[in-house]
């Protein structure tokens, strides 16, 4: 039996690490008495994996975690008992069985995210913000209507120039910010900082000069293609949308 759970990330948890954040659901799953099931072997751990790995710094309010259960419990139940264990900065908001097939797990069908970035009056805080510059909402139209937009994509092990344009479904300024939606998942994988390095210095500006904080505001999956619509936006169903969801 596999679940699903949803969780946000924010104040300062933001500056814990991916790997961080999974020993501390481990330790969480311990506390809270979740019955979760374990590997075979001589070193047994938790059966779960993490959707889509979150950047340091970067605060989300729909993170998803894949656990694999020995015995049945309620929804409701679990969300309770995690809470009741939870630091401030992190907060399970959703827990939903899921097919037990791999084709099912959340590592696996992941395609796109959505963010939304703000401009900071300072780079000390993340909470304070000032708005963006009017002659911003026209710039973003021109910098999408390029047929090709190639940034400098550095990995561990290598760099590389890559046309992002294809990965960039949307963005557009709205009064709480710029919203984007890019792909992600192991196909395809767009960072927003990348993409607002990108703009920054398109619209000639030093992107070290302009403070923003990201903010996931959800993780979605491609819909089948029979239940696909015409616009880019609606080819995809956010996973807490995939099951009938239970939320707090």
């Amino acid at each position: 039996m596999k679940a699903r759970i949803k969780f946000r990330k924010y104040g300062v948890m933001r500056f814990i690490g991916h790997l961080d954040v999974m020993r501390y659901f481990q330790k969480a799953m311990r506390r809270a008495e979740i019955p979760i099931a374990f590997t075979g072997g001589y070193s047994p751990h938790m059966i779960m994996s993490f959707a889509q790995p979150l950047g340091v710094g970067v605060t989300s309010d729909g993170e998803y975690l894949d656990i694999e259960l020995k015995e049945d419990i309620d929804p409701g139940q679990a969300i309770r008992q995690l809470n009741e264990v939870m630091v401030e900065g992190m907060e399970v908001v959703g827990f939903n069985r899921i097919p037990d097939d791999k084709k099912s797990s959340g590592m696996t069908i992941v395609a796109a995210a959505s963010y939304r970035v703000t401009l900071l009056k300072s780079a000390r805080s993340a909470d304070v913000t000032r708005a963006f510059p009017d002659s911003w909402e026209s710039k973003i139209k021109e910098f999408l209507n390029q047929k090709h937009i190639v940034v400098l994509k550095r990995t561990k092990r290598s760099e590389a120039e890559v046309d992002i344009r294809p990965m960039i479904y949307q963005m557009h300024l709205e009064e709480d910010g710029i919203h984007l939606f890019l792909a992600a998942g192991s196909e395809q994988n767009l960072k927003p900082d990348l993409v607002m390095r990108a703009f920054t210095e398109y619209i000639k500006e030093e992107s070290n000069g302009v403070p923003f904080h990201y903010h996931r505001v959800d993780v979605y999956a491609r819909k089948p293609k029979e239940a696909e619509d015409s616009e880019d936006h609606c080819k995809f169903i956010s996973l807490g949308e995939m099951e009938a969801f239970v939320n707090i």
